[in-house]
């Protein structure tokens, strides 16, 4: 999947068995963040991501997806629901995360209002060797998009824990 190009659409159910398409949400900037319950980098992202979507309002969707084989659905209603986010998506054969190449969680995918991929990888700058988020990827691909502006960077390596393929 190359940046600049139609993302692909995609249809999965979330933790009570609806489904959800991603392309009910074109016409608005949609954040697609490949999501762990047990990975400590996916929880604390999942503060920032909160604590961003209010100011992004109803500009912004943001779709988690639960890609990881070993999770399991209590375990992720837990989490889910401890960390306040709106709505998981369960991938339990990781077919979307395989579509994106989604390697890592938080590993985040920006897509705009026309269903076009702008900004793919980290939601912060945190590293192994940097702790603290310094400079915001995800905050700063979302402003640009809703200002009408291509994010710079449009990538960047994405970090956190990998995706658990097989168990």
């Amino acid at each position: 999947m190359n940046l600049n190009e139609s993302a692909p659409d995609f249809e999965l159910p979330d933790l009570h068995g609806a489904f959800h398409c991603l392309s009910d949400h074109r016409g608005k900037i949609v954040i697609v963040n490949f999501w762990s319950c047990e990975c400590p980098h996916s929880e604390r992202t999942d503060q920032a991501l909160t604590a961003m979507s209010v100011q992004w309002a109803e500009n912004v969707v943001m779709l988690f997806i639960a890609s990881n084989r070993s999770e399991t659905i209590p375990g992720m209603e837990e989490a889910s629901k401890a960390r306040g986010l709106p709505l998981v998506l369960v991938d339990a054969d990781h077919f979307v995360a395989d579509l994106y190449d989604a390697q890592t969680t938080p590993h985040v995918f920006v897509i705009d209002r026309n269903g076009i991929l702008r900004y793919r990888g980290a939601v912060d700058d945190v590293t192994f060797r940097q702790r603290k988020p310094t400079r915001f990827f995800l905050d700063e691909a979302v402003q640009a998009l809703l200002k009408g502006h291509l994010p710079a960077p449009a990538e960047t390596p994405a970090y956190g824990c990998t995706i658990v393929r097989e168990v």
